[in-house]
């Protein structure tokens, strides 16, 4: 009788302290459920044991689910991928991959969960070679076009770097089978790998091809993360169009991909309009307009952000404080800046990283201290690819202050790494040829040669009826039949910024490509090589051509501008009388009737 009674009270009990396993967010009551269920002999069953795992997992206890794991008498498939799934989320992703390992060998076969979940384990890792194990897996068994599968394994490919096998997957997947959280995760592997072009072609396939699927935040988010990459204003403002069409325009996902899009595209009124648009910004908000603010030399308006951010009661984090100081290094506030990086650790409790101290010498760089900006480096003591971007930062700094002594000390401290140097020991070249030195400059190039050291080409690119043009140095080609007109209206404007008093140089020497040559096209007016025009000039040329007036011009360069070409965008400006705003490596440039906001200090 009592052991009826007993039998009664457990059956009754147990599906309530199910549900407690399934709403339990903490050890404890995880715990004193297990207890219960222990008490009521109910615990041993495979259906509760995966409960507790589950739960156990949830809370972050992989240890105790390890324990409760290896007690089980008999695993199912729920039991290897819960405590997969535990392992996965709580930091141990190569835990979760053995556990697939050895899973097929205990006989139970994973299913497209187990496949998906171990999947995501190497898309932490950023590992493709053990992704593509789980992947062979996957096929052998018949998942890997199961949708939930396909998705986690284009999600690896992607954070790995393995951009075509990502695509081959997705491309596998059948048509049917492809949702809209397939086609945002393809996106997001072109947006995080720099692929804006390819991100934004996707994009309108799915717009063509994607049927009845409503747009999600992710998906919208990667689009206008990728246009902000390549300076896609035209289709950025479509994409934002369908943001306010769809109702996503509160989500701050979407929010500071905007302000970072208009802000990357030359709009930074657009940018500050979406930031104000925020009702509660957080810091990802807050950090992302006070990096847009300080790109455009705003240094007093980003401090004032910063402020405001404070007083809220929003807790800064290292980004922002990088952003903060590039703000002053931008507009020359470096009493400030340098307060703020001494003051990092006890206002805020954040140590100031490698980037922070590369800042702070490129502030004391840019503000001609470089005595100063020696010091700090030297008390700094990074190492590694960080160590070289902070010597190839005061590196510039010195040839822009043509201070040679110091600049050979910078350069020799930049040339003892062997990857990514080319463009500190190009900077070594340029500032022995500055100073005459042409022996000297020859050598560093030799030295170049010599180690298999070469630079990647710096080109512009400008954005014409949602037509992306992309031109190199000295190539006018990209202009097409226009290229005369760019040529001949460059040659025009020379003439009248010398009248001026410009003393700088565009060039305008011709040479043709081999192509031509063989085409037999050398007298076609305009074709090939121009020898000395920088990339940004022809950009220019083809812009004044092609855009109405009243409308701003609008070019992007991968590099830093130069002297020359800087102060003639401010000359040309003021002779036609138009706006111009330029992105470079380092921030945004607002030319405008002969002046530049950037004060001629960048």
């Amino acid at each position: 009788m009592a052991a009826t009674s007993t039998a009664g009270a457990g059956a009754t009990l147990m599906p309530l302290l199910i549900q407690l396993l399934r709403g339990a967010s903490d050890l404890a009551s995880v715990s004193a459920t297990h207890a219960k269920l222990l008490k009521l002999g109910a615990a041993t069953s495979v259906a509760s044991s995966n409960h507790l795992l589950a739960a156990y997992c949830r809370c972050g206890s992989t240890a105790l689910a390890r324990h409760l794991f290896d007690g089980m008498l008999d695993r199912n498939v729920v039991s290897w991928t819960a405590l997969m799934s535990g392992y996965a989320s709580t930091g141990r992703p190569r835990a979760a991959v053995a556990l697939l390992r050895a899973m097929a060998r205990s006989g139970v076969p994973p299913n497209a969960f187990t496949f998906s979940t171990a999947a995501s384990a190497c898309a932490r890792l950023a590992h493709a070679c053990l992704g593509r194990q789980v992947h062979a897996r996957a096929e052998v068994a018949g998942y890997a076009c199961d949708n939930v599968v396909a998705t986690a394994l284009v999600d690896m490919y992607g954070k790995a770097g393995s951009v075509p096998d990502a695509r081959a997957v997705f491309d596998a997947m059948p048509a049917t089978a492809r949702n809209a959280v397939s086609w945002a995760s393809m996106l997001s592997v072109y947006a995080q790998n720099a692929l804006g072009h390819d991100a934004i072609q996707l994009f309108a396939e799915f717009i063509t091809n994607g049927e009845d699927m409503a747009l999600n935040h992710f998906m919208l988010s990667s689009v206008v993360n990728a246009c902000a990459g390549v300076g896609r204003l035209s289709i950025g403002k479509c994409v934002h169009g369908m943001v306010l069409r769809h109702g996503h325009e509160d989500n701050d996902v979407i929010a500071v991909a905007l302000v970072d899009m208009y802000s990357k595209c030359g709009c930074y009124e657009y940018s500050k309009k979406v930031f104000d648009r925020i009702k509660r910004p957080s810091v990802i908000p807050y950090t992302s307009i006070i990096v847009a603010t300080a790109k455009y030399g705003l240094g007093r308006c980003a401090l004032a952000l910063f402020s405001d951010m404070v007083d809220r009661g929003v807790q800064p984090n290292s980004v922002t404080l990088l952003g903060v100081l590039h703000a002053c290094s931008h507009s020359g506030l470096v009493d400030t800046g340098l307060q703020l990086l001494r003051s990092m650790r006890s206002k805020y409790g954040i140590d100031p990283c490698a980037s922070h101290y590369t800042c702070a010498v490129d502030m004391l760089g840019r503000a001609g201290q470089l005595e100063a900006a020696f010091e700090l480096a030297d008390e700094a003591q990074v190492d590694g690819n960080d160590a070289l971007m902070l010597w190839s930062s005061l590196l510039s700094a010195c040839r822009n202050h043509k201070r040679l002594d110091l600049a050979t000390m910078a350069g020799q401290k930049a040339s003892e790494f062997t990857q990514d140097v080319a463009g500190a020991l190009v900077v070594m070249s340029n500032a022995y040829a500055s100073a005459g030195q042409a022996d000297d400059a020859a050598a560093v190039w030799s030295n170049m040669r010599r180690r298999g050291i070469r630079k990647d080409p710096g080109c512009s690119w400008i954005e014409i009826k949602d037509i992306p043009y992309v031109f190199y140095a000295g190539v006018v080609s990209p202009a097409d039949e226009r290229a005369g007109e760019v040529m001949l209206l460059l040659d025009e404007l020379v003439i009248k910024m010398r009248e001026k008093g410009y003393k700088g140089r565009i060039g305008s020497a011709r040479v043709f490509d081999a192509d031509d040559e063989e085409d037999g096209d050398h007298h076609e007016e305009g074709r090939g090589v121009m020898v000395g025009v920088h990339s940004e000039m022809l950009a220019l040329g083809l812009g004044l051509l092609m855009i109405p007036k009243g409308m701003a011009i609008r070019v992007m360069k991968n590099l830093r501008m130069c002297c020359d070409c800087h102060e003639a965008f401010k000359l040309i400006s003021g002779i036609v009388e138009r706006e111009f705003v330029v992105r470079d490596l380092n921030r945004f440039h607002h030319f405008r009737m002969g002046s530049c906001s950037c004060n001629d200090y960048w």
